[in-house]
């Protein structure tokens, strides 16, 4: 698990890194200009980068699937090896398979409107400048995103049903509460990464104001790589017991009134 946390943080400091210093550009200054190819960089690599998060949640899924519900055949299935594996195709998925939208968006023109309406580079501001025909562009994303945002969805749904299946049919409450303490975060994560991520890319954009897609692409842009980090840390019996500390040294009083409490 903590194999793929740390691709997993690999995957949003990439993510992170590439958009927000010139977010914080854009809104320091009201305003910010970058070049058409930049743009499109810009796009590729965020695109590219949360193509992959999709896949390492859903490997993180797989994982959880076989530690709770196959647990006598988790060291055999989910050796080094296999992990190296998935990991690979999660990145090359992701990089490779963005990169044929990225040659479509290449081939149109820009000779419109030169002012991009976002913090940063998405796709429907990028679309909003070309005045050429984009129905091919929207199809292929539409097409991607069934396949690297809905799929993986769905795939991690379905491992978290038979999950729940199993962890119901453990007869010690302390046994059910360990086996969905393992999956807890991850869980949280799923919800708050891919609603967003479906509702931006699956529904029909014509529906949503621009004003939408911005608060849409804040939450996966910068509250779910925020959140991450306190997410999968607060299962660490070292961090909670640092942040207990934090809090008593702020707050004095708060570890007596605990202590008498218990």
């Amino acid at each position: 698990m903590y194999f793929f946390l740390c691709n997993l943080s690999s995957c949003e400091i990439i993510f992170t890194a590439n958009i927000m210093p010139n977010m914080i550009y854009v809104m320091w200054s009201d305003g910010g200009i970058i070049s058409l190819g930049g743009c499109i960089t810009q796009f590729y690599v965020y695109s590219s980068s949360g193509s992959a998060e999709c896949l390492l949640l859903t490997v993180m899924a797989f994982d959880r699937y076989l530690a709770i519900c196959n647990p006598l055949r988790y060291s055999s299935v989910m050796n080094f090896k296999t992990c190296c594996h998935l990991v690979v195709w999660a990145w090359l998925s992701g990089f490779i398979g963005m990169f044929i939208i990225i040659i479509t968006i290449s081939n149109l023109q820009f000779c419109g409107s030169d002012v991009v309406d976002h913090f940063f580079c998405d796709l429907e501001p990028i679309l909003h400048l070309s005045p050429s025909d984009t129905s091919l562009v929207e199809m292929e994303v539409l097409v991607y995103a069934m396949v690297m945002g809905l799929l993986p969805f769905l795939l991690i749904i379905l491992s978290y049903v038979v999950i729940f299946c199993t962890i119901f049919r453990i007869p010690s409450n302390i046994g059910r509460y360990k086996a969905f303490s393992t999956c807890s975060s991850h869980l949280a994560s799923v919800c708050t990464y891919f609603g967003t991520i479906l509702i931006l890319y699956l529904l029909p954009s014509r529906q949503r104001s621009l004003e939408i897609n911005k608060i849409l692409s804040l939450c996966y842009t910068v509250l779910t790589p925020l959140l991450n980090p306190i997410i999968y840390s607060l299962r660490n019996q070292e961090i909670r017991a640092c942040l207990e500390s934090v809090i008593y040294f702020i707050f004095p009083g708060s570890n007596k009134q605990c202590t008498k409490t218990q």
